[in-house]
């Protein structure tokens, strides 16, 4: 509860500045989710002490092959929340991480299990000797020469991979930050402040720079930046089509989206012009933030709907729709999106040249949430061997090479935009391929562990 809590306690800041709930009761909330998340680490040192009474299994098998199974029936179960990820705190240790290509974010907690459970084994074997006969160390001590030959393996990866050239073409991108302040973003008499404020940042970084960088393919804006529901205010939709036409560039941007003309029915989109101002790409949002971009069974919860005030409820995509202009493709996954590998490797299991993410990071103020939005990304960018362009409404923007490398970035609360280029990369990885098969294997794993254990 804790670890959970002190990774997570930013949801309060939203539920306390934005979702209308005072202080007292927006931390209970958090502190319960904190007790939700705890029960999978409880079933973990459940199973793992039942497991190591009673059979001579070394540690660092049995605990990262239960972490990894329960971690990844956390990242799906009741809508998922794969947040405080075992893995994620190696995000700058690249070397050791670039085999996430291969078995995914939840392979790298297992590495960090099992080093923690070798550890472990040294006080357990300790209490063993005294009890059990001499053969029972013969697990522990092959266990031990299994981890050191994987995690040499690991690094000597990580090493090839960090230094292998990869073909690819140079991509021009500027990455606009509003900095726009939330509680003023849809207020009617700010429309005009807002899209002059996009619009000024982006006529500051397109053409070529007195530095020699080229004017760039493509300019992306946030998470929902535009102040309008784009296609539906026709007005201030033409506005803004009329400004793209003279940028010479393509421009991706977030908006709300009026779904089918229906009254009621709005998606979290994205929406990419081409040069001449023409629709030529939208995605719209599929997994939405329970409770933030809509309520879950809204008539069990109908005491909660003040958390959605300012927001509304959105209708999902069901689309994983790659944009396909000329300089390359990319899929546009949304805010939230960025945190689900399985997700985001699902745009790109026929191919793509990079990933472009957008979000508004401004619900959760200067905590630490935006640094670790930020840290999931890299991973994303080696799972698929894609490189990443965020653009957030107060950061953090920046971009991300396909071995992680952080190229650029921006500060929290800066109004700002930038211009950078970066290399495409074609590669379709095993975990693109594939998904989590590690993790399956992990979950077979310890079914067996399990029914042994009832067996016996």
């Amino acid at each position: 509860m804790v670890y959970f809590f002190g990774t997570v306690y930013w949801i309060y800041y939203s539920l306390h500045h934005y979702g209308s709930i005072s202080l007292v009761p927006s931390l209970i909330m958090v502190l319960l989710l904190s007790v939700y998340l705890s029960i999978y680490p409880a079933i973990f040192c459940s199973l793992f002490s039942a497991i190591m009474k009673k059979s001579d299994m070394p540690a660092l098998i049995v605990a990262p092959v239960l972490w990894t199974s329960l971690e990844f029936v956390r990242s799906y179960a009741l809508s998922g929340f794969p947040w405080s990820t075992l893995g994620y705190s190696q995000h700058n240790f690249p070397v050791f991480i670039q085999s996430a290509d291969i078995i995914g974010i939840y392979g790298i907690s297992f590495l960090v299990v099992a080093f923690n459970g070798a550890l472990a084994d040294v006080v357990i074997m300790a209490k063993r000797m005294l009890s059990r006969p001499l053969y029972s160390r013969f697990h522990t001590y092959a266990g031990w020469c299994l981890l050191f030959i994987a995690l040499v393996a690991n690094l000597i990866y990580g090493f090839y991979r960090l230094y292998q050239d990869r073909p690819g073409s140079a991509v021009t991108v500027a990455v606009v930050q509003g900095n726009i302040e939330q509680d003023q973003k849809w207020n009617a008499s700010y429309q005009d402040y807002v899209t002059d404020i996009y619009k000024n940042l982006t006529l500051s970084v397109t053409g070529t720079s007195e530095s020699g960088t080229p004017s760039p393919s493509l300019v992306v804006w946030p998470e929902t930046s535009v102040p309008f529901v784009f296609g539906t205010d026709k007005e201030l939709s033409e506005d803004l089509i009329s400004f793209q036409r003279k940028l010479n560039t393509y421009l991706l941007f977030g908006s709300i989206r009026l779904k089918n003309d229906a009254r009621d029915k709005f998606s979290n989109s994205t929406i990419l012009l081409t040069k001449d101002g023409t629709v030529s790409y939208i995605y719209d949002k599929i997994h939405l933030v329970p409770f933030g971009e809509y309520v879950p069974l809204r008539r069990l919860f109908f005491f909660v709907n003040k958390l959605t005030v300012g927001i509304g409820d959105y209708v999902p995509g069901d689309s994983y729709a790659r944009a396909l202009p000329p300089f390359g493709s990319f899929g546009t996954p949304i805010c939230y999106e960025i945190i689900f590998p399985g997700l985001v490797r699902k745009y790109y299991t026929k191919g793509g040249d990079f990933i472009v993410t957008i979000t508004n990071d401004a619900w959760f103020g200067r905590t630490n949430a935006p640094y670790q939005h930020f840290s999931m990304a890299v991973f994303r960018a080696i799972e698929n061997r894609k490189p990443v362009v965020r653009a957030a409404n107060t950061g953090i923007s920046g971009i991300i090479d396909s071995n992680g490398n952080v190229l650029k970035t921006t500060t929290l609360f800066e109004r700002t935009a930038f211009k950078a280029t970066f290399k495409t990369d074609k590669t379709l990885t095993f975990y693109t391929k594939y998904g989590d098969l590690f993790s399956f294997f992990c979950i077979v794993l310890s079914l067996s562990l399990v029914l042994k254990l009832r067996k016996r």
